[in-house]
């Protein structure tokens, strides 16, 4: 691990603590999270930031670090704004259809939460937020005529749809709660990043801002290697408590954030016991299920926060796990599926027009690998090779298509 880069000079011991304060900062959280996809889409929020930035006392990154890993805030309620700009392709209202499908299909309920939150994967979204230790949150998305809300209330977790009156039900375990902490707000995105910081990356302290109407430092990471889409991670930082206020992840492209994380109100009086009860409404269609793992799983959203190191070269055949390729902000994930790659209008697999038009959602490339489409986004990218094999990685499409040709 390399050194975080402040503005004094760093030995060896000081080097230890760096990493040491990042494993601590990695192990305190702050269990704001309602379990499985909430946990990990409250983070994708653009704070409003008052005027003027505040005079606070100067601090190195590895301070900071230290009094983000001795944050103990368990207790909070307020509102977080969520803004997601990934670029995706203009699918002509395809892409809502898409959300709204997945928000209900089959038997299932438009209250359960696998489905519902995937709306805040795009666009603009306010949430109220309240939590009491890791045993109690709760998340409410609002909408225009309606409300969606998510509990979580010891081993209970509820799913309320007020325009469709449906409600989902599910257990969860003590295990299984604690597990989805690490996903929460600005503050599970803040641990992860700081997980994956290594020497491929610079941290820095960045001056001070107001959040949510508090003193706060900005902590800043920047890959120091290119071919990443990832330009900057900035996290504001509550100056008193340490508590991540603010999370904003930048493109190397430039222009806007494409996740913003952040509160706009924020409490940490602990909200009244009521918050979290909840009773059936009348007449609703009620949904349980008995599996929590099937319920709510552990979501495997992405920001391209943060690198992974594991350098194991051989493509996985089929197995849930992908293959890392490369380091640091490079990396790149390999999944192995067995089949064909997305047909084109005019191959001999056939495809037809829905072939063709999923061709013409990417780029056609060819390489040592063979040929193959790749799909991007201001943040990540995903080439699909036509023997059946996906390359997903925070990074260019040359670097997929190097990466392709490495493995071939």
């Amino acid at each position: 691990m390399a050194p975080y880069e402040t503005d004094d000079s760093t030995d060896a011991g000081e080097r230890d603590e760096l990493r040491s304060g990042r494993r601590r900062a990695a192990r305190y959280i702050v269990p704001v999270t309602v379990v499985g996809v909430a946990a990990a889409t409250i983070g994708l929020v653009p704070a409003l930031a008052d005027s003027g930035d505040p005079n606070l006392p100067k601090i190195t990154a590895q301070q900071l670090l230290d009094k983000v890993a001795k944050s103990d805030v368990e207790q909070l309620s307020g509102t977080v704004k969520i803004s997601t700009d990934l670029g995706l392709p203009d699918l002509g209202g395809l892409e809502s259809s898409m959300l709204s499908g997945a928000t209900k299909s089959g038997d299932g309920s438009s209250a359960d939460p696998t489905g519902k939150l995937t709306e805040l994967a795009s666009g603009s979204h306010t949430l109220r937020v309240a939590a009491d230790g890791p045993d109690k949150q709760k998340v409410s998305l609002l909408e225009n005529a309606a409300e969606y809300s998510l509990i979580h209330n010891g081993k209970d977790v509820w799913g309320y749809d007020s325009q469709s009156n449906e409600v989902y039900h599910a257990t969860t375990s003590a295990d299984t709660s604690k597990s989805d902490e690490t996903r929460a707000t600005p503050k599970g995105l803040t641990d992860e990043a700081l997980k994956s910081v290594d020497d491929t990356t610079s941290v820095t302290v960045d001056g001070t801002e107001h959040v949510a109407g508090r003193d706060a430092y900005k902590l800043l990471i920047k890959p120091k290697q290119s071919g990443t889409t990832v330009g900057t991670i900035s996290i504001a930082v509550d100056a008193k408590t340490g508590l991540p206020l603010k999370f904003t992840l930048t493109p190397a492209s430039g222009g806007a954030a494409v996740v913003d994380v952040g509160f706009t109100q924020l409490s940490l009086a602990k909200p009244a016991a009521s918050t979290f009860d909840f009773k059936v409404p009348k007449g609703a269609k009620v949904t349980t299920e008995d599996s929590a793992e099937k319920a709510v799983p552990a979501p495997k959203h992405s920001t391209g926060s943060g690198p992974s190191d594991k350098g194991d070269k051989s493509l996985n055949k089929g197995g849930e796990d992908p293959t890392i390729l490369g380091k640091g902000w490079n990396s790149i994930a390999v999944f192995e599926t067995g089949g064909q790659g997305i047909p084109t209008g005019g191959s001999s697999s056939g495809g037809g027009d829905l072939g063709g038009f999923l061709s013409s959602l990417g780029d056609q490339v060819k390489g040592s690998f063979g040929s193959g489409t790749v799909y991007s986004t201001r943040l990540i990218n995903a080439l699909v090779t036509d023997d059946g094999k996906v390359y997903v990685g925070a990074v260019t499409k040359s670097a997929l298509v190097k990466a392709a040709d490495a493995a071939k």
